[in-house]
């Protein structure tokens, strides 16, 4: 098959693409710093329109804002780079869906834009699953470090996809 992305990538998408078709579950995504990579991959592989419903790309606060309902006060208290901002990202995915697992991606992918709280190759994460306690909320902040910014990207990229795979025995999302 002809590829656009690294194999790594497609292979990650595949993997997730598979997970999610046998557990009958649709997948969407909110992504900021990768501005579209990860649902670039996930429709990499022919066939997948079954279990990828959507991909919001909300690049700046004021799209995260209208498209996705992060509350303005999420973003100046936190910052765009926050648990969460990606938590909230995450959520207003799942109420614009009918998927069944959101991840949200959000993060600096350099060269600029870092500070010493939150330097380049921060990268946050958020899953949000259909019906599940949102008390039980699923987030992660990676600091992989200044890899380029197309490094980052893939890295990133590479750990949403490992994030909608279904946690079935972990007891933080219902069985469907």
């Amino acid at each position: 098959m002809d590829l656009l992305l690294p194999a790594e990538l497609v292979a990650a998408a595949r993997k997730a693409l598979d997970a999610n078709r046998a557990a009958g579950r649709k997948v969407a995504l909110a992504e900021s710093c990768t501005g579209g990579l990860v649902s670039a991959a996930l429709t990499e592989i022919p066939g997948s329109s079954d279990v990828f419903e959507a991909g919001f790309v909300t690049y700046s606060n004021e799209a995260k804002m209208t498209q996705l309902n992060v509350a303005r006060d999420v973003l100046e208290t936190f910052g765009s780079v926050s648990v969460a901002t990606a938590w909230s990202m995450a959520q207003g995915v799942l109420d614009r869906t009918e998927a069944d697992i959101a991840v949200a991606i959000t993060g600096i992918a350099g060269p600029g834009g870092g500070s010493e709280k939150k330097p380049v190759g921060t990268v946050v994460f958020a899953r949000a699953v259909r019906g599940a306690d949102p008390d039980r909320i699923i987030a992660d902040l990676k600091e992989f470090g200044d890899l380029g910014r197309g490094g980052i990207r893939l890295q990133a990229a590479l750990c949403a996809l490992e994030l909608l795979l279904p946690l079935a025995d972990s007891g933080l999302e219902p069985t469907p």
